[in-house]
């Protein structure tokens, strides 16, 4: 009851209803696209494009098109080379003094990043077409192509491709801007779903109709699987923070205290980084085995196959530690200890025992690093954990990558990021939000 007027508050809200309207209906542009297969293949014949993406590497970049890679679509590349776009230019800001300046611009040094993150990921699409193309022609009978393999299919084929990406980066930063959520995230939670029902009705039917462990085993599954998304959700969520107590002096010689008559504490989280290092990581380890993939040596081959078994154990080892590593990255970026300590000298506040300025940033950036690895190991274990799924429990592979591992966290990341969002539009307008119960609330005069 409380769920349905919690839906009828957010209907009433004119400015949410919009925003939800857009956003769904943006999702269904984007889903209806991953469907439109590429003009001159014959839809009929992509049952091998099918069998290549069953499992593996591929398997996964197809889940995250939502199967737009594996129906020769027009979003067969998805969102991903804007994601890889993104790592680049955030990694490059590190070095490249020109990106530092910008970063420091505010809103107009955003814009430009920005438009810099766009041209490059149009440069990474004109890349990843013709190797998309060439796979078609390698895994597709020679039926399948009506135009052949002549000048005119491949290169149009490129330029649909490179404006699907583009499209699709563009229907994601609508969503931020008119919708609800982080686009870009929401297109990939939305993928990822979309190949949720037919991996459980695939697991379904090797447990139940091939005898394979019956209707109990599936249950241990589903209690196993929600057991995870609530490890998942508190990892998301970050509950558990590292306070830092500061104080200021008052005029008396004591210490300020805040309204509840405490010592002032900094917040610092556990998990700073959300789900961002698992996007970035994964994103890295497609490079590998496309790389490797160019050669056809014996050790080019076997480093392939190495690094396209998602569930084996060099794919996980690197993928544990590249997550590790974009952690404390992506913590040092988005929490800046050097500002920290600048605003906290500047209201007159300070570290009991610690001198204000460089050793205040100091000593908050020990304590960061010292809270960010049990933080980044524990997102590391969750994201492998399909691996450990597969290998103890023996689950199909299409629904072992919701096993903790990068689809599920993505989920859960990008559905509590749009529950906050709409959370705080009921709350501004005096009613109770997703995440607390009671009646609506009254408006203070």
């Amino acid at each position: 009851m409380k769920f349905i007027n919690t839906l009828k508050n957010i209907w009433k809200i004119e400015e949410l209803r919009n925003r939800i309207l857009i956003t769904l209906g943006l999702l269904a542009v984007y889903r209806f696209g991953a469907q439109v297969v590429l003009p001159g293949i014959d839809a009929s014949q992509l049952q091998g494009l099918a069998d290549q993406t069953d499992g593996g590497i591929l398997g996964l970049l197809n889940a995250f098109t939502g199967g737009a890679f594996s129906n020769a679509s027009v979003f067969a590349l998805g969102i991903m080379p804007y994601i890889s776009a993104s790592i680049v230019v955030q990694l490059m800001g590190i070095a490249v003094p020109y990106l530092q300046k910008l970063q420091k611009e505010g809103e107009s040094g955003r814009k430009k990043i920005n438009q810099i993150t766009r041209w490059l990921t149009i440069a990474i699409t004109l890349v990843q077409g013709p190797g998309y193309i060439y796979n078609l022609f390698n895994i597709l009978p020679p039926e399948a192509f009506l135009l052949g393999n002549s000048v005119a299919f491949i290169s149009s084929a490129v330029i649909i491709l490179t404006t699907g990406c583009i499209f699709a980066m563009w229907l994601g930063e609508k969503i931020t801007d008119k919708g609800i959520g982080n686009g870009i995230s929401i297109l990939i939670m939305v993928g990822i779903i979309a190949t949720l029902p037919q991996s459980f009705v695939q697991e379904f039917a090797s447990r139940v109709f091939e005898s394979n462990g019956g209707l109990i085993f599936i249950l241990i599954e589903l209690v196993i699987w929600f057991v995870i998304i609530l490890l998942s959700v508190l990892l998301v969520m970050a509950i558990r923070q590292i306070p830092v107590q500061y104080a200021r002096r008052t005029a008396s010689g004591g210490y300020e205290k805040n309204a509840a008559g405490s010592r002032q504490y900094i917040p610092l989280k556990l998990n700073a980084s959300g789900v961002m290092p698992i996007i970035f990581a994964q994103a890295i380890m497609f490079v590998p085995a496309a790389l490797a993939g160019m050669s056809t040596s014996e050790t080019a081959q076997s480093f392939t196959v190495a690094f396209s078994d998602i569930f084996g154990f060099w794919y996980n080892l690197v993928f544990f530690l590249l997550i590790i590593v974009f952690t404390y990255f992506y913590t040092a970026v988005t929490v800046p200890t050097n500002k920290m300590a600048d605003d906290l000298k500047r209201s007159g506040g300070f570290v009991p025992g610690i001198k204000p300025g460089s050793d205040t940033a100091e000593y908050l950036d020990k304590i960061m690093s010292q809270i960010t690895l049990p933080g980044s190991i524990f997102l590391a274990l969750i994201a492998i954990f399909p691996a450990f799924a597969v290998k103890l429990l023996g689950l199909q592979a299409g629904w072992a990558l919701f096993y903790g591992g990068t689809s599920l966290l993505i989920m859960v990341g990008v559905a509590i990021d749009t529950m906050q969002q709409i959370n705080a539009y009921l709350l501004n307008r005096h009613y109770d939000g997703l995440m607390k119960s009671g009646k609506n609330r009254k408006a203070v005069a």
